[in-house]
């Protein structure tokens, strides 16, 4: 029980890692939480036996780090919005073109015989 949790956390912690400096860094605090779950799992059943707890430490650490790594990451970054000044011109002169095209149109060259009507 003791190894399938090591390797779940240890699965997780990388998991979180990379997710935390990727642009989705947000989601990383999922696989984050979890292996912080499974490496103090694994600590407490591995408290009663003498064995070697540097695994377990070094999924809490890359945890922690990927933790950290999140946080400043949502604290500090600023999403930027363009200039909508631009955009609102371009939708203005396209919805124009747009008007100017269906005015064009004639409906002459639509027969209304072809239409079935029920």
């Amino acid at each position: 029980m003791k190894k399938l949790f090591l390797i779940l956390g240890f699965t997780a912690s990388i998991l979180a890692l990379i997710l935390a400096v990727t642009p989705l860094f947000k989601i990383a605090f999922i696989p984050a939480i979890i292996a912080l779950v499974f490496g103090v799992l694994t600590l407490i059943l591995s408290k009663d036996k003498k064995q070697h707890k540097k695994p377990i430490q070094l999924v809490l650490l890359m945890t922690i780090i990927a933790l950290v790594l999140t946080t400043y990451k949502t604290i500090y970054t600023t999403s930027e919005v363009g200039n909508t000044e631009q955009m609102e011109q371009k939708e203005e002169q396209l919805e124009e073109e747009s008007i100017e095209e269906l005015e064009g149109i004639e409906m002459d060259d639509i027969e209304m015989d072809d239409i079935d009507t029920h």
